[in-house]
């Protein structure tokens, strides 16, 4: 492999390209465990090595319960990813997360039914830890960021990972509510265990597009990409002022994440 990348960005709905990255270049990436979402950009931004995928493929023609998350994963890590910032598209549970704002998960809640969440397999037993699923030095970097910008962040939030591709149930909605979590979505897991395997630091930054169906406001797919339109350039300026403010250097344990994790 000669190409390189130290950081790698997951975009998410609404973000099929970067437009960041200067003297890009699109490679493909065979892992072991099949294609990966879409051919990966890599270029520089500001003096750094980027590689971008978009999550869903440039045409959005992936749903997202045959993401292939583990191959994704694996590209990254064969790039010599060391940090994943993965954009995301989020429904509300409650009324202060309102459609236009960004939210900051520390944790997840998973009811996801049919992914394939770990690179375990016969013959290796890999019991992860995700106590805190998230690297505290990014989530503590992307605070800062979003200190100086003109946009609404909720931190520590609780994201729902739900199956999909279907939205909820209004009893389904209803329950999530009870569970304490503030936003849902179907992306965020399998990809944030995988890469605590990969030992690559990762986190998330979701725009919030409308509010689930627990609120009587039963949502559609387009007005989630009507919101999610107007949030991407506020998306990229947070991507761009992140990008500068992360270290060379790491100050977190990601990547000892298994040290302890295999018998």
């Amino acid at each position: 492999m000669n190409e390189t990348a130290e950081i790698g960005i997951f975009g998410g709905t609404g973000i099929y390209d970067s437009g960041l990255l200067k003297e890009s270049k699109e490679i493909t990436i065979d892992t072991p465990y099949g294609k990966t979402s879409d051919s990966i950009t890599i270029g520089e931004f500001n003096g750094r090595k980027v590689a971008f995928m978009p999550r869903h493929g440039k045409k959005h023609t992936i749903p997202p319960h045959l993401i292939n998350y583990r191959a994704n994963i694996w590209a990254f890590k064969e790039l010599g990813v060391k940090r994943i910032i993965a954009p995301s598209a989020v429904g509300s549970l409650k009324d202060e997360l309102e459609p236009g704002h960004f939210a900051l998960p520390s944790q997840f809640i998973d009811f996801t039914k049919s992914r394939k969440g770990s690179f375990s397999e016969e013959g290796r037993v890999i019991h992860i830890s995700v106590a805190d699923p998230f690297c505290p030095e990014l989530q503590n970097i992307v605070a800062n960021v979003i200190n100086d910008q003109d946009v609404v962040m909720h931190k520590d939030c609780t994201y729902v990972c739900i199956e999909g591709p279907r939205f909820s149930t209004k009893a389904e909605s209803k329950f999530f509510r009870t569970t304490g979590a503030d936003i849902i979505g179907m992306t965020l897991v399998p990809e944030c265990q995988l890469a605590r395997e990969a030992q690559i630091c990762y986190m998330s930054i979701s725009t919030v597009t409308d509010y689930d169906v627990w609120a009587e406001k039963p949502v559609t797919a387009k007005e989630v990409m009507e919101t999610l339109s107007k949030n991407v350039e506020a998306t990229k300026t947070i991507l761009t002022k992140l990008i500068d403010k992360i270290p060379e250097t790491k100050s977190c344990a990601c990547e000892k994440a298994l040290e302890e994790a295999e018998f």
